[in-house]
């Protein structure tokens, strides 16, 4: 089977694809390619790449595809309010899009990446302060979960006998790709232990979060592509390692760099930000897939530290690290092009 990746390049695709080709699936690559090919460097010669923007996806780029996983769009909370239109673009109408496309050229296994970001109660709601799953209610407010939730219903409105969507929200995901991000929690704390020898969990840490390690959040999806339309059809699952309070994150990712040689300082700041606190359960895709996390964050620490040793020194202020920067970096540089034309 040929699988389809919109945002095939990005942090999640790059670890999917080379998930897929590991277990003999032939992989298309449909990505704009923000944040440069990085990601695909130890694929490039195994998989068939397009380059577009997802809010134009071409009818012909499905031919041949069995399945479609859509990883693309603009993918946390700073992105989708920096350019809400964009944000609503990509994440709604081009799922769309997308789906249609897939439903008309036969295409019948759909597999949106959506986001357990959706369930944010606040650090001041804590009477809703409960563990909650797939049937609780939700309404977000926020630009990015608002997004995927609009997602989530186009979907859902689209499903029938010859179309089977799937949704997965995934918990905050940590670990090592070949795209990497440091703007992911775990992530964040690696970064800043290696550059500045500390942690600063935020609000002292207290919020809660559904943690989940990247080549897990992969196997969810081959297994979705896997599983039969009775299991999976028209079906959210949640993705999650564990609920962590951030705190506890902090002392776990120490102890994982202590043990890699890495001495940290922890200094929490205790002054409020704007922070999502949500505790989600993992135990449908358990029980109906068969699906348990197992890569822990002290493992996932471990891991991350080694690639970054093996890659050499990680200059960890570029922007390109960081979407929301990166972001406007491109726009900056846009508008410089728009003057000058061409560099050379």
């Amino acid at each position: 089977m040929k699988v389809l990746i919109i945002g095939g390049a990005g942090y999640v695709g790059s670890v999917l694809a080379e998930e897929l080709l590991e277990r003999g699936y032939s992989v298309k690559i449909y990505d704009r390619f923000y944040f440069g090919a990085s990601g695909l460097r130890g694929v490039q010669d195994r998989v068939e790449v397009v380059r577009g923007d997802m809010r134009a996806l071409p009818a012909e780029v499905l031919e041949n595809i069995g399945a479609v996983v859509n990883l693309g769009g603009l993918s946390n909370d700073p992105t989708a309010e920096y350019n809400p239109k964009a944000n609503y673009e990509m994440n709604t109408l081009a799922t769309k899009l997308s789906a249609e496309l897939c439903k008309a050229a036969g295409v019948k296994r759909y597999i949106l990446a959506s986001s357990c970001s959706l369930y944010d109660v606040g650090v001041k709601e804590e009477e809703k302060d409960i563990v909650i799953d797939e049937a609780t209610p939700v309404a977000p407010k926020a630009a990015y979960s608002s997004s995927k939730f609009e997602a989530e219903r186009v979907l859902l409105g689209l499903m029938d006998t010859s179309f089977s969507p799937v949704i997965l929200r995934k918990g905050t995901i940590y670990g090592y790709s070949p795209r990497m991000r440091f703007d992911l929690v775990v992530n964040t704390f690696v970064k800043d232990a290696l550059s500045k020898g500390q942690v600063t969990p935020y609000y002292g840490g207290e919020m809660w979060r559904p943690l989940v390690d990247i080549r897990d959040a992969a196997k969810a999806y081959i297994a979705c592509i896997e599983a039969d339309d009775a299991t999976v059809s028209g079906e959210i699952f949640n993705v999650v390692y564990r609920n962590f309070r951030i705190s506890e994150v902090a002392l776990r990712v120490r102890s994982a760099l202590r043990t890699a040689g890495v001495d940290v300082d922890i200094r929490p700041d205790y002054r409020y930000k704007g922070v999502r606190s949500y505790r989600v359960s993992g135990e449908k895709i358990k029980e109906r897939l068969g699906i348990v996390p197992e890569l822990s964050i002290e493992d996932s620490v471990t891991d991350m530290v080694e690639r970054l040793r093996a890659q050499g020194p990680v200059n960890f202020d570029d922007p390109i690290y960081y979407n929301i920067d990166w972001m406007k970096t491109l726009e900056k540089a846009d508008e410089i092009i728009r003057i000058t034309g061409k560099i050379f």
